[in-house]
């Protein structure tokens, strides 16, 4: 698109907020990446913006991966073995995902954008047995898993991390911490695959992807501050995030109600 100058400083600012609230509550935080660029920075294309959007998120949780990598967090077998079957599943989910009607993608990524925030709110841990051992047995979980979460990636556009950690501790039994690193490079495999599938349509904004990149890390590094200082009170900031969540998710099924021909 021909990008104005309030275009450019609103998609490095919708950047920062995802960035900020991904470092600050952590997983489900980069679901407000799609509704931003519709709504605030003014991409009218919703496959515009599900590419563009999943290759900014790839970017991140690469970036992220490094840190997790250098303090052993990630448990490589597990990793390669989970995105394989994943991204294969990412190609099938974004190859449908590009052939439905806009609206109907939009809506239903409302829908996933509730399940988001009641995920966020449930208080339901999760936690492994905190040993890992590689076995080939764990496969007969990990594959159905990895192609499952790697559809849905696929098809929304998103990087399923709040699906990946319960998947990874489910189908392995590693502990919270190991599965929030190794997740990352499944994040990082499935929003690639969905971008260069997208891409390959002429459906990535390059230039908007940059300046989203931009905000992501500096938000992300602002908000990983300020998440150690508030980790007392990190409940109540995803009841709040929670709530926003719910209310852009509102909207965008009132905008879209089209679909259902009311």
């Amino acid at each position: 698109m021909h990008e104005t100058a309030l275009q450019a400083v609103l998609a490095i600012f919708a950047g920062s907020l995802v960035g900020f609230s991904l470092g600050l509550i952590g997983g489900g935080g980069s679901i407000l990446a799609v509704p931003l660029l519709l709504y605030l920075v003014g991409l009218h294309d919703p496959h515009l913006v599900i590419g563009t959007t999943a290759l900014a998120v790839s970017f991140n949780a690469f970036f992220n991966l490094l840190p997790h990598w250098r303090a052993g967090h990630v448990r490589w077998c597990a990793a390669i073995a989970f995105s394989i079957p994943g991204i294969i599943g990412s190609y099938l989910g974004s190859t449908l995902g590009k052939a439905i009607n806009g609206k109907a993608l939009l809506f239903l990524f409302a829908i996933l954008m509730l399940v988001v925030a009641f995920n966020m709110v449930r208080n339901r841990r999760v936690t492994g047995s905190g040993g890992f051992g590689w076995r080939p047995s764990m496969l007969r979980r990990i594959i159905p898993a990895g192609l499952g979460v790697g559809l849905l990636s696929g098809f929304f556009g998103i990087g399923g991390g709040f699906l990946i950690v319960p998947g990874l501790v489910f189908s392995t039994g590693m502990s919270m911490i190991n599965a929030i690193g190794t997740s990352l490079f499944s994040v990082g495999a499935f929003g690639l695959t969905t971008a260069l599938n997208y891409a390959a349509s002429g459906l990535v904004d390059w230039l908007v992807v940059v300046e989203y990149i931009a905000g992501g890390m500096a938000g992300g590094v602002l908000g990983a501050m300020l998440a150690t200082r508030l980790s007392h009170r990190k409940e109540a900031l995803q009841y709040i995030f929670a709530a926003v969540v719910v209310a852009v998710a509102i909207y965008m099924l009132y905008k879209n109600l089209a679909v259902l021909h009311l």
